[in-house]
C-alpha cells in the first residue's frame, strides 16, 4: 500500500472509531496530551505517526493498538 494511502487509512479509522465513542477530537487530543492541530493532521493522514503516539491514541480510545491498523 501506498505511504499516502496507508497514512489516510490509519487516520480515517481513529476518526472512526473517535466517532463511535461519541468524543471530539480536541477531547481526544486533550486525553493524549496533543494539540488539536496534531491529533487534525494524524486523522487527516498528513503526518506519520510514531508506535509510542499510536499507543497513547489506542488507550485513550480504549482500544488495542490494533484495531487502529484494521482495515
Amino acid at each position: 500500500m501506498p505511504e499516502k494511502k496507508l497514512l489516510q487509512s490509519l487516520g480515517t479509522k481513529i476518526k472512526q472509531i473517535r466517532a463511535e465513542k461519541r468524543m471530539s477530537q480536541n477531547a481526544l487530543a486533550n486525553l493524549c496530551n496533543f494539540e488539536k492541530a496534531s491529533m487534525s493532521r494524524i486523522e487527516s493522514g498528513q503526518t506519520n505517526t510514531t508506535l509510542l503516539t499510536l499507543n497513547k491514541i489506542s488507550s485513550a480510545l480504549d482500544v488495542h493498538i490494533s484495531e487502529l491498523l484494521k482495515e
